[in-house]
């Protein structure tokens, strides 16, 4: 017999180890069944299971989840990321607490530190996501740093190079003052800041008391500044084109050039070229084939390295003396110098307050600097024409269809791509220096000293390079990575390519992008058919989660508080594709009611001696409330079957809900309530086959998303020969003899109870209370389905009694329409009608009141030119709710007239 109540901390952690022993969450390579593939984004195995994980991990278990069932060889490839930036901070960390360093430690033994870290502490979210519920297949687990990932990484580096797709340059990129690395745009985030903007004068060489000026909000940068350029198109500088300015502080010279990436509009109209610290100077600076001297090293300090031989002593204008007493300061002191400098010379014309957007590593937490350094890139744009292409063919498809435009909007764009990070930890890159330096790219040590042999003549000391790849690299091998590439295995033969790739559009560019440039480059073929792009998670009024804001859902302490089945089906029926989640505590306690709802169903069906009957033919009953519902049962598995195909979560959920809640519960249970009382009747007992043949099918269709208690359930009732619910099959619907004249009749009495029901709500009739249900123009159809089924009619409307209406009505009476009826309910002597019609029309004015406010600030250009866009959503669902507000008091009003 079931507990009263479900308890999921009991049954999750029970279940789970089950269905892991059992081999359940098990792909078969040798199966004939068609396969299915989901590749797990890996997590970082610094990582712990956030509200986004939660989100993206439900939609790809329920999708994987569903295709198991309906009988396809499902493959969920699990693994983590090895996470270069996260894990070394970590460990460094670690190092700190213990008083020393990872230079200290010295190359080898920090390594040997981060993997007996990685194997004690690491892989913790591996946990958390069986907490989930997450049916991956563990036994195939991967790591970016196993063994045969990395071969994979040094096979594929070591052929694009020989195809001239890797090579090394030196360029500009995101630098990380604080770990003295190149790191990836995903690593940048930008933070509004307050600072200044700062006005220059540039004299004019050869003519005196002519100044060009300058506005800027890095005026640390004007040493490595070697133009100045001002839109072709602008009047002002017509004249100056082609002239040369004098560099303050430096006394060089530098031309003034037209370049449309000055706007006239902006600033002065004229903007300091500095190609080695800014990336759209750097395009300027190639475009006019300006020199790029750095004047900032990779500590963010002032050097004069590159710029030491140009000061030239300039009366009011440079003194060297002055730049070479700031070398080895930092840039925020250096700034501060160099505007005091200016202002002292009177070449600071004005400051200005300014908001600006600062570019921050996101684990660092300090400004990013451009810096041009020398590093290992990838032809990006080679690599993403096929790529282009092959969602242009629709070969692979997003859902939504929209972001593809987002995917070319990138992909037509795209930069050469630094792969090369300053770090330890990390797959570090295949390269090997002569003493000349020479450089030989080989899978291994002894295919380098090969090549180099072949090079010399004889054999020479190698040194291999100290960088490791960016961590996107590796991820972007793991479709095919962790199938066993490079070798041909049976894995890879037939799971890729993977069927849906689940993801947030935050990765698109990132990791979506260099999976597809990746996978069609080595395998020749896309690697994924679909991408399934969800929103982000907000909190309930819309708004980003931040720590600073206090608003971070922890989804294990939701899974503490509600169970992991009812945080699950909140994330299910809040998901459409790409749109935004709104998730909070009270979302998942209203789906925890759900839960309990099903709960309570199937402990109702066992007390009435529900259990499934061997043999039963569900398409032979005879009861019209039995056809009625197992045809609504079909059409919610056809309803949910192809939500889940088109990847509406929502839709699926919803479907599932309002079958089960409304249908299953509110009114098949009640109907049969009578009919259950009668023992050992032949309606009873085919009442109660139908009733378990509905209740496994209730079940089935909710497990991919409610997976514990649906399984609980399943057991408790002994359906399926296949002993768990996991490995039964997806339900199918059932043709009924008869179905339609069920259905008509059925949803008719559901309807007529239904407004009854909305009558005596709205006008607050007591449940104690029972009234006459009068129906007017009512025909001889609708009066038999009155008779058949009076007795439910009477109890679940809380009629005295029913019948035809020839006169007028009588007085007082309120108001409902079904079809042709009219459906009168006779009120004046059971409640105040006077006063319940004051009170609606004061309730109606004021959801009419707070409309108009709302309607007048959404009407207000100023308020949604400043409000952020969630603020702006958010007033605009309050008008919509208030408004149906109004309309719905308005139609309680007309029903009494």
């Amino acid at each position: 017999m079931l507990d009263k109540t479900f308890a999921p901390a009991e049954a999750e952690a029970r279940l789970y180890r089950i269905w892991e022993e059992s081999g359940a969450f098990a792909a078969d390579p040798s199966s004939a069944a068609d396969p299915f593939t989901i590749m797990i984004p890996p997590p970082n195995v610094t990582g712990s299971l956030h509200i986004g994980h939660a989100l993206t991990m439900t939609v790809q278990d329920t999708l994987i989840r569903f295709r198991r069932m309906q009988g396809r060889d499902a493959l969920w490839q699990p693994g983590t990321d090895h996470a270069g930036i996260a894990t070394q901070m970590v460990v460094e960390r670690l190092l700190a607490s213990e008083g020393t360093t990872r230079q200290a430690q010295g190359r080898d033994e920090f390594l040997r530190r981060v993997w007996q870290w990685k194997t004690e502490s690491g892989g913790s979210i591996t946990g958390q996501l069986r907490r989930l519920g997450a049916s991956l297949d563990w036994d195939r687990e991967r790591f970016t740093m196993d063994d045969g990932l990395s071969r994979a990484v040094r096979r594929v580096f070591v052929t694009l190079h020989a195809q001239g797709l890797i090579y090394r340059d030196r360029r500009l990129v995101n630098w990380d003052p604080k770990f003295q690395s190149a790191i990836s745009d995903l690593e940048v985030e930008s933070r509004e800041m307050n600072g200044s903007l700062w006005h220059i004068r540039y004299p004019i060489e050869g003519m005196p008391d002519r100044y060009i000026t300058v506005a800027t909000t890095r005026p640390e940068t004007l040493p490595g500044d070697v133009a100045v350029a001002v839109n072709p198109t602008d009047e002002r500088y017509a004249d100056l084109i082609g002239r040369h300015a004098v560099l303050p502080l430096v006394g060089r010279r530098i031309p003034i050039i037209g370049d449309e990436h000055s706007d006239p509009e902006k600033g002065t109209g004229a903007v300091k070229i500095t190609p080695a610290h800014d990336f759209n100077d750097f395009a300027v600076g190639q475009r006019h084939g300006l020199p790029m001297p750095s004047i900032l090293d990779r500590r963010a300090a002032f050097t004069l390295d590159e710029i030491e031989a140009d000061l030239t002593e300039v009366p009011g204008v440079a003194d060297p003396a002055f730049l070479r007493g700031l070398a080895g300061a930092d840039r925020v002191p250096f700034r501060a110098a160099i505007v005091a400098e200016l202002e002292g010379l009177e070449l600071l014309v004005k400051t200005e307050r300014h908001v600006n957007q600062v570019p921050h590593g996101d684990r660092s937490g300090v400004p990013i600097e451009p810096l041009l350094t020398t590093q290992w890139f990838c032809d990006a744009a080679t690599l993403a024409k096929p790529a282009i292409e092959a969602v242009e063919q629709g070969r692979t498809v997003f859902v939504p269809r929209q972001w593809e435009n987002t995917f070319f909007a990138w992909m037509r764009d795209i930069e050469p791509w630094c792969i090369s990070r300053q770090l330890w930890w990390g797959h570090r890159i295949p390269a090997y220096y002569g003493p000349d330096g020479a450089v030989f790219v080989a899978e291994d040590q002894a295919g380098a000293e090969a090549a180099a042999l072949a090079h010399y003549g004889r054999a020479e000391p190698l040194t291999q390079d100290e960088d490791v790849l960016d961590t996107w690299f590796s991820s972007g091998l793991w479709p095919f990575s962790t199938l066993g590439w490079p070798d041909e295995t049976p894995e890879l033969a037939r799971y890729y390519p993977t069927d849906v790739l689940v993801t947030a559009f935050d990765i698109i560019f990132f990791w979506v992008a260099r999976m597809m440039m990746m996978g069609l480059h080595m395998m020749g073929e896309v690697p994924f058919r679909t991408v399934y792009i969800h929103g982000l998670v907000r909190d309930e009024r819309g708004q980003k989660m931040s720590k600073s804001k206090g608003n971070v859902i922890d989804p294990l302490v939701l899974i503490d508080q509600y169970g992991t089945d009812a945080l699950r089906f909140t994330i299910c029926a809040l998901t459409g594709p790409g749109r935004d989640v709104k998730l909070g505590a009270a979302a998942v306690e209203n789906q925890r009611s759900f839960v309990t709802k099903l709960w309570n169903a199937a402990r109702f069906c066992e007390m009435n001696a529900v259990r499934p009957v061997v043999g039963f033919d569900p398409a032979g009953v005879r009861l019209p409330l039995s056809r009625w519902i197992i045809d609504a049962a079909g059409r919610a598995v056809v309803e949910a079957t192809a939500a889940l195909e088109a990847y509406r979560l929502d839709d699926y959920a919803a479907a599932c809900y309002r079958f089960t809640w409304n249908s299953f519960c509110d009114w098949f249970l009640e109907f049969a309530k009578p009919i259950l009382a009668q023992g050992d009747s032949e309606d009873a007992a085919e009442v109660r086959a139908v009733a378990a043949h509905v209740l496994s099918t209730i079940l089935s269709l909710l497990h991919p998303a409610m997976p514990f208690v649906t399984e609980v359930l399943w057991a408790e009732f002994g359906f399926g020969a296949e002993g768990t619910l996991i490995r039964a099959p997806w339900p199918t619907p059932v043709a009924v003899p008869g179905a339609e004249a069920a259905r008509a009749e059925l949803d008719w009495v559901v309807a007529l109870i239904g407004e009854v029901r909305a009558v005596r709500s709205e006008m607050r009739v007591p449940p104690s209370v029972l009234a006459p249900i009068l129906l007017r123009d009512a025909d001889a159809e609708a009066l038999g389905r009155v008779a058949r089924w009076i007795d439910a009619i009477r109890r679940l409307a809380r009629a005295s009694e029913v019948s035809p209406l020839a006169g007028a009505a009588p007085r007082g009476s309120a108001q409902a329409v079904l079809g042709s009826i009219t459906i009168m309910l006779p009120l004046a002597d059971l409640i105040d009608l006077t006063a319940e019609r004051a009170r609606l029309e004061k309730e109606r004015a004021r959801a009419q009141d707070e409309a108009a406010k709302v309607a007048a600030k959404l009407g207000n250009e100023s308020f949604v030119s400043r409000a952020k866009p969630e603020v702006v959503q958010e007033n605009r669902d309050r008008l919509a709710a208030f408004q149906a507000e109004a309309e719905r008091l308005r139609a309680a009003l007309a029903r009494i007239g």
